[in-house]
């Protein structure tokens, strides 16, 4: 067992593709944090009755297995990795959905053989308590993907380009730590309590935080507030993205 798995944590978090690989072998459930814009998307695409396939970053054959599956790739309507685009996706869609952070790591997380969920701000809550109940007891992951610096091609082990750990991100994962802690977790390792802490600082500026990061602000001077404005919707949401044999579905308790 590796130190770097954070063993006799019930709550663990470690960043990006390496996150992955040293959490993936020992969590019961991994969950995927990519709040700008990945795991926002999803949340709000399942709101709206879809479903998402993640694929792995410029992988042309994943695009073709997904198409014959009978998904649409992202950019070929006006859907894509932006949230705001798929506000209006009909119900029924199945979007496959690439993306060099959070659908890399969703289809790597499914490769290391545990449950998978993906969360952001606007789902920490309903993220939280459904990790809890697939976890059983066991060890919870949370995995904040971060940005890549010069992000080019996918290779074998995944984008390349070195990892930026993002503001959004850390505050995306210590929302979702809040929550477990808060809904019972009682053993956070080091790194998830440090995320939780992050959180709780920020308090109701949670969002100003996010919106004033160098990804918060890229997407604004890009044109692109509305999608900033959608991502910080903190616990606006029900949705539980849970990947289902390889496709995003909401498991979502219904009452």
């Amino acid at each position: 067992m590796s130190i770097f798995g954070q063993p006799g944590h019930d709550i663990r978090l470690e960043w990006g593709e390496e996150g992955i690989t040293a959490l993936g072998a020992e969590c019961a459930v991994l969950v995927v944090v990519d709040v700008l814009s990945f795991s926002t998307t999803v949340d709000i695409a399942l709101s709206r009755g879809a479903r998402v396939l993640p694929v792995r970053w410029r992988d042309e054959r994943g695009i073709e297995a997904a198409r014959a599956a009978g998904a649409i790739p992202a950019g070929e309507w006006e859907w894509s990795l932006r949230p705001a685009s798929v506000l209006t996706i009909p119900a029924g869609t199945l979007l496959a959905l690439p993306s060099p952070n959070g659908a890399t790591l969703c289809a790597m997380a499914a490769n290391a053989g545990t449950q998978v969920l993906t969360g952001c701000l606007r789902n920490a809550r309903a993220v939280a308590r459904m990790a809890r109940v697939l976890a059983q007891g066991g060890p919870i992951g949370v995995v904040p993907a971060g940005e890549r610096w010069g992000v080019d091609v996918l290779t074998d082990l995944g984008t390349t380009g070195t990892l930026r750990p993002s503001a959004e991100d850390l505050l995306g994962a210590g929302a979702i730590v809040d929550a477990l802690i808060t809904a019972g977790a009682q053993w956070p390792s080091a790194e998830a309590s440090l995320a939780a802490r992050a959180y709780r600082a920020a308090g109701p500026d949670v969002g100003a935080v996010v919106a004033s990061s160098s990804s918060g602000k890229d997407l604004s001077q890009a044109g692109h507030m509305r999608d900033v404005d959608l991502a910080i919707a903190v616990n606006s949401s029900k949705m539980a993205p849970y990947l289902d044999e390889g496709v995003f579905v909401d498991v979502t308790p219904r009452r």
